[in-house]
C-alpha cells in the first residue's frame, strides 16, 4: 500500500469558484479516488489562500475585518465544492496558526543558512490611495512583447516574469494614478544558489511533464534571479520574525505562505486525527528521510507552475524539508472554444452550473477530455449535452435499465448462478488492468474510451439476443436470465470503472444491484446467484433548455459597456444584411451542373475509426462505400472527435479524388464537414436510411 498526500492549488479568498477551478478539483479528485479503489492510502487536502492587499482592500469596502471576509468565502467554496463531490479530507485556510509556524520555520532556516538578505529596492506607491502597491495591482504594457494590459508580475501573454517597475505606462488598478517610486527595504530569497538542485530536480523522471520541464528551461536559460519575498504594511498576512525593532513591520509576500498552506493543512488534519484508527503523522509526509516512503503530488494549473516548480522545491529543500514527488500542471479551460466570457454567458460560476445541470454530468465531461498534457481543455455545451446522453445515458445506465426488469419480474431479482459468456465478461474484467493504469496515469480521457468500448460491447450483446423479443416466446425463461444475468454483470464492472469520476451515480447502483464495494479489486468476483434490488431511473437526460438557462443566468448586466454595444444590432440590420447579400452575389465565382457532376460523392458507412499514431490532427476512416473493398481515408478532425463518437455512421466520401499517400498510408477520398477548421468542424452524417455506395445528387 502507498501512502500518498495530493493536493489542489489554493483557490484565492476573494472571489467565486468558477468551472475553471472545478477543472482542476474534478481532475484531482478523480485521481485520489481512482487511487484509494486501488487500496492506497490518500490523503488530500486543499485551502483557501487568504492573505495579499486585495482581501484586505475587500473587507475595507464591505466594512469588515478581513478575518470575517474570508470565513465568509470559505464558506462559499466550500459549498462549491461539495455540490461537486470534491472529497477533501481537510479543506482548511492560510490564515492559520500552523501556516504561520511552518512559513516562519521554514524562513528562519533559510535565513540561519545564508539565503535570505536585504537590500532597499524601489517600488511602485499609489499616490492616492497611500500604499506600496502589490504587482496584481499594477497593469501596464510587457517589456517583453509590448502586450497591453499585464499585471505586474508576469504577461499572461508570453509568460514572461518581471518585475512590476519594468511595465511600460504603469496604472494602479485601485485609483487608475500613475504609481510613483519610492525606496523600501525588502528581503529576498537566493534562487540562484539553487540553480544546479533545480536543474536535476526539474528533470528527475516523472517529477513534471516533459513540457513542464522544458519550459522552465527557459527560465534557467534567462538566468534565475532572487525573489522578493516581502511586502510593506498595509498588509493582510504573516508579519517577518526577527526583523530590526526600529524598521517599519514587513510581511511575508502570499506567494511565500501559500503553498505552506498544504503543509499547514495537513498538519492541521493530524492534529484533527491524533489518537484515532486513521492517525497520521506528519513527520512522515514532510521531512527529508521520509521522502521515499511516502510520496506528495500538487496538481495546479499551467499558470502557477513558476512557483511551484521552482520557487516551492527551493524553498522546502533549503529548509529540509521535501520536496513534492511529482507536480502536475492542466491548461486553462475554454467554452465553446473561447475563452469564458461574461457577455456571452460562459463564464460559468460553480454554483450557478449547479443550479441547472447536474455535476456529475461536468464530471464525466471533463475526464473524457483530460490528459497527462498540458492542454486546454475546451467545454463545447453542446458536444457536453450529446455526449453525456449519449455515452452515460444512452450507453451505461440504458443497460442496467433494458436488462433489470425481466430480472425482477420474472426471477425474483436473481441472477444466474453461471454466468453465460465467461468469456466475454472476463474480457471486460481483463480492460479494467487498462482502466486502472490509465486513471494513474491521468489519462483520464483513454480510461473514459475503454470504459465505453466495455460499454459498446454489451449493448451490442443485448441488442443481438434480444431478451424483449425472447421473453414473448414459450420455454426461454432461462435464456432470459441468463442474458439479462450478464448485462447486469457488465454494468456492475462499468460502475466499478466510473466510480472515481461518477460518485453519485455509483453509490445509487450500489442500491440497485445490493452491493457494499465497487473498488477496483472487486471487479474480479462476478455476481452470481445474487439478487438485485428493481431498478429506478439513475441518471436523467440533460435538456438543452437547461443548458441555456444557465448561460442566461451566467450573463453579466452589460450596461452601456463597449460589449453591450457590440451586441445590439444597428437600426438598419435588415438594410445591412440586403448589401452584403448583393455584395457576395457579385462576388461568387459560379461554376456550372457539369463542374458540380465532375466530383463523385458516395454514402459511406463507418466500419472503423482510429487515432493516428504521431499525428495530432487524423484520424483514420475505413469506410465501406459499396466496393469490394473498404476504402483508407484520412481525415484532419482529431481534434473535434473521439473515434467512437463516428463508429457506425454513414457519411459522405468523395471517391474520385486522387490517391493521397501520407506519411501514415495512403488516403483514397475524403469525409466531408462543415465549419471552420480553426474552431470546429462536423462532420456531415446521413440518416441510417440511406444505402451504403449510393450517389449523393
Amino acid at each position: 500500500m502507498r501512502e500518498i498526500l495530493v493536493t489542489s492549488a489554493l483557490p484565492y479568498a476573494n472571489g467565486y469558484i468558477h468551472l475553471g477551478h472545478m477543472l482542476e478539483h474534478v481532475q484531482t479528485d478523480i485521481w485520489a479516488r481512482a487511487m484509494k479503489a486501488q487500496g492506497h492510502q490518500v490523503t488530500y487536502v486543499c485551502a483557501d489562500d487568504a492573505h495579499g492587499t486585495s482581501i484586505m482592500l475587500k473587507a475595507e469596502e464591505n466594512g469588515i475585518t478581513p478575518e470575517e471576509q474570508i470565513a465568509t468565502v470559505k464558506a462559499s467554496h466550500e459549498a462549491d465544492f461539495n455540490k461537486f463531490l470534491i472529497n477533501y479530507d481537510n479543506y482548511y485556510t492560510t490564515h492559520s496558526p500552523e501556516n504561520k509556524y511552518f512559513s516562519e520555520l521554514i524562513y528562519r532556516r533559510l535565513n540561519s543558512a545564508g539565503h535570505i538578505s536585504t537590500h532597499d529596492v524601489e517600488q511602485l506607491f499609489d499616490p492616492e490611495k497611500k500604499l506600496f502597491l502589490a504587482d496584481r495591482f499594477v497593469k501596464g504594457t510587457c517589456p517583453e512583447c509590448g502586450s497591453p494590459d499585464q499585471y505586474g508580475d508576469n504577461c499572461e501573454v508570453c509568460g514572461t516574469t518581471y518585475d512590476a517597475t519594468d511595465l511600460i505606462e504603469p496604472r494602479s488598478t485601485l485609483s487608475d494614478a500613475t504609481p510613483v517610486l519610492k525606496v523600501s527595504k525588502h528581503y529576498f530569497f537566493d534562487l540562484p544558489e539553487f540553480e544546479q538542485f533545480l536543474k536535476d530536480w526539474t528533470r528527475s523522471e516523472d517529477r513534471l511533464q516533459p513540457s513542464v520541464a522544458n519550459k522552465l528551461q527557459e527560465w534557467f536559460d534567462a538566468g534565475l534571479a532572487s525573489w522578493d519575498i516581502s511586502r510593506d504594511a498595509p498588509y493582510f498576512g504573516f508579519q517577518i520574525p526577527d526583523t530590526p525593532s526600529d524598521e517599519p513591520d514587513k510581511y511575508f509576500y502570499v506567494w511565500l505562505d501559500a503553498p505552506v498552506g498544504y503543509m499547514a493543512s495537513f498538519k492541521n488534519l493530524c492534529e484533527q486525527l491524533k489518537g484515532t484508527e486513521n492517525e497520521l503523522d506528519f513527520d512522515r509526509y514532510w521531512t527529508e528521510e521520509n521522502e521515499h516512503k511516502t510520496e506528495v503530488y500538487h496538481f495546479i494549473g499551467k499558470d502557477i507552475v513558476y512557483f511551484h516548480a521552482l520557487f516551492w522545491p527551493a524553498m522546502l529543500a533549503g529548509s529540509e524539508f521535501r520536496t513534492p514527488t511529482g507536480v502536475f500542471a492542466h491548461g486553462f479551460l475554454m467554452v465553446n472554444g473561447e475563452k469564458m466570457s461574461k457577455s456571452r454567458g460562459t463564464f460559468i460560476k460553480a454554483e450557478t452550473y449547479a443550479e441547472h445541470l447536474h455535476p456529475e454530468y461536468l464530471r464525466y465531461y471533463f475526464a473524457s477530455k483530460l490528459s497527462d498534457k498540458v492542454e486546454d481543455i475546451n467545454l463545447d455545451l453542446e458536444d457536453f449535452m450529446q455526449k453525456v446522453n449519449s455515452d452515460l445515458v444512452g450507453k451505461v445506465v440504458n443497460i442496467a435499465s433494458r436488462s433489470a426488469g425481466f430480472l425482477v419480474k420474472k426471477h425474483d431479482g436473481m441472477l444466474t448462478e453461471v454466468c453465460a459468456e465467461p468469456r466475454l465478461l472476463d474480457d471486460i474484467t481483463k480492460t479494467g488492468d487498462e482502466i486502472v493504469a490509465a486513471y494513474e496515469n491521468r489519462e483520464f480521457s483513454r480510461a473514459m474510451r475503454l470504459i465505453m468500448q466495455c460499454a459498446d460491447k454489451a449493448n451490442e450483446y443485448i441488442d443481438e439476443k434480444k431478451p424483449w423479443a425472447l421473453a414473448k416466446l414459450e420455454g426461454t425463461e432461462q435464456e432470459v436470465q441468463d442474458v439479462c444475468s450478464v448485462a447486469i454483470n457488465i454494468f456492475r464492472q462499468l460502475m466499478v470503472y466510473l466510480a472515481p469520476v461518477l460518485p453519485e451515480l455509483t453509490d445509487n447502483a450500489k442500491t440497485f444491484l445490493n452491493i457494499d464495494d465497487l473498488s477496483f479489486h472487486s471487479r474480479n468476483q462476478w455476481l452470481l446467484g445474487h439478487k438485485i434490488n428493481k431498478f429506478k431511473p439513475l441518471m436523467q437526460r440533460i435538456d438543452k433548455k437547461d443548458i441555456d438557462a444557465m448561460v442566461e443566468a451566467s450573463k453579466a448586466s452589460l450596461g452601456e459597456s463597449k460589449d453591450a454595444a457590440q451586441d445590439v444590432a444597428p437600426a438598419n440590420q435588415n438594410a445591412q444584411k440586403k448589401e452584403v447579400a448583393v455584395n457576395n452575389e457579385e462576388q461568387i465565382d459560379y461554376i456550372g451542373i457539369e463542374d458540380f457532376a465532375k466530383v463523385d460523392m458516395k454514402v459511406a458507412h463507418v466500419i472503423a475509426c482510429d487515432y493516428v499514431e504521431g499525428a495530432d490532427k487524423l484520424l483514420q476512416f475505413t469506410l465501406d462505400v459499396g466496393e469490394d473493398a473498404p476504402r483508407n481515408v484520412f481525415s484532419g478532425i482529431r481534434k473535434f472527435y473521439e473515434p467512437e463518437q463516428l463508429m457506425g455512421k454513414k457519411v459522405i466520401c468523395v471517391t474520385n479524388l486522387a490517391p493521397r499517400t501520407m506519411k501514415f498510408g495512403v488516403s483514397e477520398g475524403m469525409v466531408l464537414s462543415t465549419g471552420d477548421p480553426k474552431t470546429g468542424l462536423t462532420v456531415v452524417t446521413l440518416p441510417d436510411e440511406c444505402i451504403i455506395g449510393d450517389h449523393l445528387a
